[in-house]
């Protein structure tokens, strides 16, 4: 009859040590504890000492082993079971595999734990934790991973090439990361099976996004091939997963983020209109596929009519000081500036649609430089809203179909 006063684990197999864990792992979902690191010595506590425990169910009247008696291993492993039998949900897929089955094959060698061995664990696991002023990634792999976006990318890429550390993690949030444009490129690259198995990973607004910017044929093909994933195993899902992950880290970096056509594009942006069209010409004679490139990147006061969302016409009235809106308004003179000057004011409030119009008509003829500066400061803070997400611009191919 087993002890009511004992925690059961998996009965034990083996009265092999393996040792304590080599690197700490993380832990989470612990109510007001938060994410916390435990493993071999359990921050410097002796979760670190003796064999591994490995006994038989205990008699009632039986006496606990000692905690000395347990390795890190052992003591981490009661830890996690008993953080399971309470319901706690804790992360232990984000461990690195080693530690995922030196854990589990840990609790495959234990039997029964007594109460007061389980209490004396608990307890010690409780102090080490109020103890921890400071908590640091673990290894140098955790370290870059922390340190990512901080530093240079430079030095990241050095330091990652130079140690040999492998991006790590799940494969699947480091895919789901990409740009709609770069996952309809992976796509193509791979087998329809392979795409199908993609698109389904992804969440949904994101998987549209990668369809659109896939060729027709291309597009049916995967989503045909979607229909015949209902027997893929996790497995399968895992190693395409690693694959397509393994393609990404594999990329050469590149010194700019953006492609030839959005850098020229933005500056031609800021350039005076007379110098745009200049260099415009001169590049559809040069090269007019890039030039169309360039074109798409390129935006003007005249576009706005066409790219902006009458919704949020409001939020950029309020930033951008009225007397630019005026002079703006008051130097359009051609039709696609016209054009966006009208829009404008028929999706702002009434009242300040009127002032504005009533400040025009004084206005009277407003200098090139002057005009062309006041639609400049309207470009640029609306290219401002866009960057900070606060806006979203209408994609030309969506204009183009309207």
């Amino acid at each position: 009859m087993q002890n009511d006063n004992a925690l059961a684990l998996p009965m034990a197999t083996s009265s092999n040590d393996p040792g304590d864990f080599a690197a700490p792992a993380p832990l989470g979902g612990m109510g007001g504890m938060g994410d916390m690191d435990f493993g071999g010595d359990f921050g410097g506590s002796d979760f670190g000492g003796g064999g591994a425990l490995d006994m038989p169910a205990l008699a009632p009247a039986a006496p606990g082993p000692s905690k000395s008696r347990l390795s890190g291993k052992a003591k981490a492993a009661i830890v996690v079971r008993l953080l399971l039998n309470e319901g706690e949900d804790i992360p232990l897929e984000s461990l690195p595999d080693d530690l995922q089955i030196e854990l589990t094959q840990q609790m495959g060698r234990m039997g029964l734990v007594d109460r007061d061995t389980l209490n004396e664990v608990a307890n010690e696991f409780a102090e080490m934790l109020d103890n921890v002023g400071l908590h640091f990634p673990n290894g140098l792999a955790g370290a870059l991973s922390a340190m990512e976006g901080k530093i240079s990318r430079y030095t990241h890429s050095r330091l990652r090439k130079e140690a040999g550390v492998r991006q790590f993690g799940d494969p699947w949030e480091r895919l789901r990361a990409l740009e709609p444009e770069e996952l309809a490129e992976l796509a193509q690259a791979e087998s329809t099976e392979v795409a199908a198995v993609l698109l389904s990973k992804l969440d949904t607004a994101k998987a549209a996004q990668m369809l659109i910017h896939l060729p027709g044929p291309v597009a049916r093909r995967i989503t045909y091939a979607v229909s015949q994933t209902g027997a893929v195993t996790p497995d399968t899902v895992d190693r395409i997963g690693l694959s397509l992950a393994a393609q990404i880290e594999a990329r050469p970096e590149v010194a700019f983020d953006e492609t030839p056509g959005q850098r020229m594009g933005a500056i031609l942006t800021q350039a005076a209109a007379a110098k745009r069209d200049e260099v415009l010409t001169a590049l559809d004679e040069e090269d007019e596929e890039f030039a169309g490139d360039v074109r798409k990147s390129i935006f003007t006061y005249a576009l706005i009519a066409q790219r902006v969302s009458p919704v949020d016409v409001p939020k950029i009235a309020r930033l951008v000081a009225q007397q630019d809106l005026v002079t703006s308004i008051a130097f359009a003179t051609d039709e696609e500036d016209v054009e966006s000057s009208e829009f404008m004011l028929a999706n702002m409030s009434s009242r300040m649609a009127t002032n504005i119009r009533e400040e025009v008509a004084e206005r009277g003829k407003v200098k090139r430089s002057v005009g062309e500066n006041a639609m400049s400061t309207i470009v640029n803070v609306l290219r401002e809203m866009v960057s900070n997400g606060e806006i979203e611009l209408r994609a030309v191919d969506e204009e183009e179909e309207d």
